[in-house]
């Protein structure tokens, strides 16, 4: 991730792994989202789930606690990556299983 001015120990790690839990368990929100609301795959309501949903995500990194403007472009796609991810794992699951 970004550079790290924190001095605390482990606080690096605590960064790394709230940003990945907030990127993916978005991606899990997106899918049941799409799932819910668009008609199916061709629907294109699932990908602007999609992307707002990686706009809420940083939202929510900012709330608890994350400083997203020191984010490199890097790290921005490290966060979109991991929430399309998950959003296509589960939004593919839910459209096979016709729930």
């Amino acid at each position: 991730m970004a550079t790290e001015t924190e001095t605390t120990p482990g606080a690096s790690h605590r960064r790394s792994v709230t940003v990945t839990a907030v990127a993916t368990l978005s991606g899990v929100v997106a899918g049941v989202a799409s799932d819910a609301v668009a008609s199916g795959p061709t629907d294109t309501l699932g990908l602007v789930i999609l992307v707002a949903t990686v706009f809420v995500g940083l939202g929510v990194m900012r709330v608890v606690g994350i400083d997203v403007s020191e984010f490199s472009t890097k790290d921005n796609l490290y966060v979109a990556f991991e929430t399309f991810a998950l959003w296509f794992i589960t939004w593919g699951i839910l459209l096979n299983a016709g729930v």
